[in-house]
């Protein structure tokens, strides 16, 4: 059977992760958790073979904290790639860099507001391509 959240395999790894987190990760997590923002996250989420950062399983949307290592050309492949298959469930991906979690804070808590608050839910295709 296909485990899509949470693979068993995985929870040592996300279990690490949250315990490891980035400056950014840590910072947008004081926002984000205990409902501040109407909805339930998840942080260090299984989707698929993925851990997303953070996941709102309620509007089906997650975020994610680039840093450096995803402004390669490699990087950004490999994010266009998992992007594209997690919204093949019809999961929204939205992204921000370390440096606007650290700096333009109130933009992109605004954002992350307005994905969960569109009245006109994100609707990727079906299928995994």
């Amino acid at each position: 059977m296909f485990e899509l959240f949470n693979r068993p395999i995985q929870k040592d790894l996300r279990k690490g992760l949250r315990h490891q987190d980035t400056s950014a990760e840590h910072y947008l997590w004081l926002f984000l958790k205990n409902k501040q923002l109407g909805y339930k996250f998840r942080r260090q989420h299984g989707i698929d073979s993925f851990i997303v950062d953070f996941y709102c399983p309620e509007k089906r949307l997650v975020v994610e904290i680039d840093g450096a290592p995803h402004f390669t050309v490699e990087g950004r492949i490999r994010d266009k790639e998992r992007s594209k298959i997690i919204e093949s469930y019809q999961i929204r991906v939205i992204r921000f860099t370390n440096n606007e979690v650290m700096n333009q804070t109130d933009v992109v808590i605004s954002a992350i507001q307005d994905a969960l608050d569109t009245a006109d839910p994100y609707q990727p295709p079906l299928g995994r391509g």
